[in-house]
């Protein structure tokens, strides 16, 4: 299977973001991308690994130590 590569409009329609932060993402050298003479692309699986990256996990609630008498 091909990998597919996306334009910075196209990243930012599927994560829901603006097209200024992803290039902030590229400029800051945070997210790996292809640049293509004037034009930059970003892999949708280097997409997945800085989502991966960037997530976080929630915290178990602790269990109450407070006794019922």
């Amino acid at each position: 299977m091909r990998e597919k590569y996306l334009s910075i409009p196209e990243a930012a329609e599927l994560l829901g973001t603006t097209e200024r932060f992803h290039r902030r993402l590229v400029a800051e050298r945070r997210i790996t991308f292809v640049k293509l003479g004037a034009h930059v692309r970003i892999a949708e699986s280097a997409l997945s690994a800085y989502i991966a990256a960037n997530t976080v996990e929630p915290i178990r609630p602790r269990r109450s130590a407070r006794r019922v008498a």
